[in-house]
Formats: C-alpha cells, sequence, structure tokens
C-alpha cells in the first residue's frame, strides 16, 4: 500500500486546519482594528509609545532581572562567607567568654547579631516566597557553604534577615541586615527609567501635534471646499504634506477654471440666443395679431424660460459668498409665498437655526422643493431638525407622491415623465436637479421618501 492511500483525509485536513487558522486571524484582526484608534494623532502616538514599551520592558527585564539577580546572588555569597566564618569561631571557641568576644566582633565588622538558643530545634519550614531572589541565592549558599540543617526568614522582617543554624543541640540564631544580601537601590533605576521615558514621551507628542496640524487644516480645507465655503489655506509641514496642499490648490483652481470657462461660454450663447428671441419678439409684435400669431409668442416664451432654466442649472450659483444664514427666516419667506398661493403651510423647528451657507442658492433650492410640492398638494409641511452634524429640511404634501422606482430618476436633468412632479414651471425638468446640485454644493444632499401627509417628503441634508 502506498502512504498516499494510507492517509487520504490528511490533504484536506490541512486545508481545514488552514481555514481555520485564517478564520481567526480574520477575527483577531478585526477585533484588534475596532479597538484601535482611528485618528492619524492617536496612531501616531501609539507607533511611539509601543516600541518605547517594548524597549523598556526589555531593558528592565534583562537589566534588573539578569544584573540585579547576579549582585544578588554575589552579595548572598558574601554575607553566607561572613556566616560561615561565625560558625567556625563558634565552633572552635564555644566557651561563654569567647562567645561574648565573638558576638561583638560580628556585630562590628559585619553588622550581624549572634543568638545561641540552648537546646532548641529548627522551626517547620516556611513556603518559598514567590520572585524572592535573597531566599533563593541565600538557600543556594547556605546549603554550598555552611553544610548544615538551617532554618531561612527572608520575609517575616522588613529590613532583617534571620538564619537559624542548627550546632549540634543548640540553634544559632542570626540576624543580617536585609540591604546586605540583595541591592536596595532598584527604585532609583525605575525612577530614572520611567523619568527618561516621560520626557521623551512629551517630546514626541508634542513633535507629532506640529507635523499633524497641517494634515488636519488640509482635510478642513478640502472639507470646506466641498461644502462650498472658500476659506484662505496655505500648506505648511513636512515636504509631503506641503505637496499635498499644493496639489489640493491646483486642482481647487483647476476646478474654479473649468466652471468659470463654462459659465463664460453659455454667457455667450444666452447672449447671443437672447439677441434672436428679441429680434423673433420684435417681428411678431410688429405683425398683425391672430391665433397662430399668439401661439408662436407662447413658443418663445417657452424658450426663454427654458433658456433661463438651462443658465441657471449650469451656473449654480457659484458666485455667491457663503455667510451666517437663518434658515428660520428662509423657511417663513416661502411659508408666506404659499399662503398668499392658496396652501395651507406649516412649519416646525427644533435645534440651532443659523448655518453658513450661500442664502440665495439655498433658498432657490427650498423654493424649488415648495413649489412642487404647491403644485401637486394642497397641505405643506416644512420642518427643520439639527444635531451636532447635519441640518436636516423636510418638504412633507398630501400630493400623489412618486413611485419608488422612480424616487432617484427624477433627479437627472431633463428628465420628464408624465405625470411625475419633477417638471418645473417651464417644463424643462430641472427643478430637482437644481436643488439638487445647490444641495450637494454644500457638501449634503436631497433623498425622496413617503411622507406622513400622504404624499412625497423631501429631505434636504447638508453639514454644519
Amino acid at each position: 500500500m502506498r502512504m498516499t492511500d494510507k492517509f487520504p483525509a490528511l490533504p484536506i485536513a490541512v486545508q481545514n486546519f488552514r481555514r481555520g487558522l485564517r478564520l481567526r486571524w480574520y477575527i483577531f484582526s478585526r477585533a484588534l482594528s475596532n479597538m484601535m484608534p482611528k485618528g492619524l494623532y492617536a496612531r501616531s502616538l501609539i507607533i511611539v509609545i509601543v516600541p518605547m514599551v517594548i524597549l523598556q520592558t526589555a531593558v528592565a527585564y534583562f537589566f534588573m532581572e539578569r544584573h540585579y539577580q547576579l549582585v544578588t546572588r554575589r552579595l548572598s555569597a558574601d554575607l553566607t562567607h561572613d556566616i560561615g566564618a561565625v560558625v567556625d569561631l563558634y565552633i572552635a571557641s564555644p566557651n561563654a567568654n569567647q562567645f561574648r568576644a565573638l558576638q561583638k566582633l560580628a556585630n562590628d565588622r559585619w553588622g550581624l547579631d549572634v543568638q545561641i538558643l540552648p537546646h532548641e530545634d529548627l522551626p517547620p519550614a516556611l513556603p518559598k516566597p514567590f520572585f524572592s531572589l535573597v531566599d533563593t541565592a541565600m538557600s543556594h549558599e547556605l546549603a554550598m557553604q555552611i553544610k548544615r540543617p538551617f532554618w531561612l526568614d527572608t520575609t517575616g522582617q522588613n529590613r532583617l534577615i534571620d538564619i537559624r543554624i542548627k550546632m549540634n543541640e543548640d540553634v544559632m540564631r542570626i540576624l543580617a541586615p536585609r540591604n546586605a544580601a540583595y541591592v536596595s537601590n532598584s527604585h532609583i533605576f525605575i525612577i530614572w527609567m520611567l523619568g527618561t521615558s516621560l520626557v521623551l514621551l512629551a517630546v514626541a507628542i508634542a513633535f507629532l501635534r506640529n507635523q499633524i496640524r497641517p494634515i488636519l487644516r488640509l482635510a478642513y480645507a478640502a472639507e470646506d471646499f466641498g461644502k462650498g465655503r472658500d476659506l484662505e489655506f496655505k500648506p505648511a509641514g513636512a515636504r509631503e504634506v506641503r505637496r499635498a496642499g499644493y496639489a489640493f490648490i491646483e486642482m481647487k483652481n483647476r476646478i474654479a477654471r473649468t466652471i468659470e470657462q463654462r459659465t463664460t461660454m453659455l454667457n455667450g450663447v444666452s447672449h447671443d440666443l437672447r439677441t434672436i428671441l428679441t429680434r423673433f419678439k420684435l417681428s411678431l409684435a410688429l405683425m398683425e395679431q391672430s391665433p397662430d400669431l399668439d401661439a408662436i409668442q407662447r413658443d418663445v416664451d417657452e424658450m426663454r424660460m427654458m433658456l433661463e432654466a438651462y443658465l441657471a442649472f449650469a451656473k449654480g450659483d457659484l458666485g455667491e459668498v457663503p455667510v451666517t444664514t437663518d434658515i428660520r427666516a428662509l423657511l417663513e419667506e416661502l411659508k408666506s409665498d404659499a399662503e398668499r398661493n392658496g396652501h395651507s403651510t406649516q412649519i416646525s423647528v427644533s435645534g440651532e437655526t443659523s448655518v453658513i451657507l450661500r442664502p440665495a442658492a439655498f433658498k432657490r433650492c427650498l423654493a424649488n422643493l415648495v413649489s412642487n410640492a404647491q403644485r401637486y398638494g394642497g397641505t405643506i409641511a416644512l420642518s427643520l431638525t439639527r444635531d451636532r452634524q447635519f441640518l436636516v429640511i423636510m418638504v412633507d404634501d398630501d400630493g400623489p407622491g412618486i413611485a419608488p422606482e422612480l424616487r432617484e430618476i427624477v433627479f437627472r436633468p431633463f428628465f420628464r415623465v408624465d405625470e411625475a412632479r419633477n417638471q418645473d414651471e417651464g417644463g424643462t425638468g430641472l427643478g430637482l436637479a437644481i436643488a439638487r446640485d445647490i444641495a450637494r454644493s454644500h457638501g449634503g444632499d436631497i433623498t425622496l421618501s413617503d411622507s406622513p401627509l400622504g404624499g412625497l417628503r423631501v429631505s434636504v441634508r447638508i453639514p454644519v
């Protein structure tokens, strides 16, 4: 039998294992991405902080763990040498007078407090403390050098180490200074490490703030340009950021030149067409009145209205300067106009009503929407709501509405459908197209939905 026949399911198992790994990695990466900050400033700080933390952790481990462990072992070995000398001197001269001299010598020379506990045994062994270099090092050295039964307590007293050694029938108790067996100034290293880290972090924060500020200014300038606001912007910061800023300014200027060329061309065309229409009207005025002549006069008037609508759509009122505007006042004017035309109109306002926009253009946007509501409905409701990000204006009516499948198509320029509601007064099919174009020039948009009144709801949303 071949090996491939013996394990026929191995490739499938490997594939399933790999799929499981990929799935787990995808879940982990998505969870990590959701937890990570989204801003460039916060991410840049993480890029600086994480390597610093890893470096400090590595230094703390290799220096404090390795270096202090070596120093602690050597200090413990020296302390054990002194204890061994005391034990040897006691064994050599065990009488009371010589023991008192030994006690004085150990206390004066080595800082050891030596006592003899007659006819006692060693206490029960204490549990080993967790992460104690002193206990491990002292136990090892006592076992290697003294070679007698001993008992050790390195945690019972803060500043002393209690060492007891079995001496035949008696027990020698030695109290040694704790700092004689380990390095006691490790906190100084930690303070220096944390202090330098905080200084470096403060420098990194100040540097990153200065580097990211030009990027934010570029983003704000692009956002304002999308909202139709023309603010002064001067590239600054790093070379790449300045390059992006100059590219944005050049793009903005190209767009402005394109629009200006288009507007200039349309103005020239409109001037020529208006001249022809004026000659038509003059010729018609000199001719005798007749039913056919009245029809031709109406066609000329319709051509003039269509021409004005085309030019308004092409220009988009781009020459107007954005200013702080009270939207409630615009709605009150539209309400008065609708009521003069015999339509019941209501207004509801929630939140602040002042926003920076081009007032004439935005009024024309709302006027087109209210005009459509007047044409196809009897009752009109205007509502305004504002939150921290958007200003929303809704125009509701009780008309026949628009089918859901046509609610996006009706915004196309020159689109006309029988019984559709997107026909402006001139019949050019530009009413909703002009309104959406104005809304989008302010960074917003217009959407259609069903109205609580039974007709159509037109929602205008622009950023504030």
